[in-house]
């Protein structure tokens, strides 16, 4: 089963340290469990575009909402074998500490 990680941002969570992230570990951790991962950041929001078709009409505005506090600010896809199992490699992903990690189950249409 495949399972989203979207790495948001989090005003409650503790101040971004650089030293106290380990994303370089935590990915090797998940490669030797034999779970590779496909993963980035994300432009920050000021550079994105949100895009809306409504009535055969396009509008494209900057960014999520202005007033936005949170935000997606990254991705991981990997295979996993449960939710569960997911939620515990989620548990230790450096944005659990700094941000939030949403854990979603891929839903492939057949």
């Amino acid at each position: 089963m495949q399972f989203l990680f979207l790495i948001r941002t989090d005003v409650d969570a503790e101040p971004y340290r650089a030293e106290d992230d380990n994303i370089e570990e935590w990915g090797a951790e998940v490669v030797a469990r034999g779970k590779p991962t496909q993963g980035d950041r994300l432009r920050p929001i000021e550079e994105a575009k949100t895009v809306r078709l409504r009535h055969d009409r396009l509008d494209v505005t900057d960014g999520p909402f202005a007033e936005a506090k949170e935000w997606v600010a990254g991705y991981d896809l990997l295979e996993c074998d449960s939710m569960e199992e997911a939620v515990g490699i989620a548990a230790r992903h450096p944005m659990a500490r700094f941000g939030r990690v949403e854990v979603r189950e891929v839903w492939p249409f057949e």
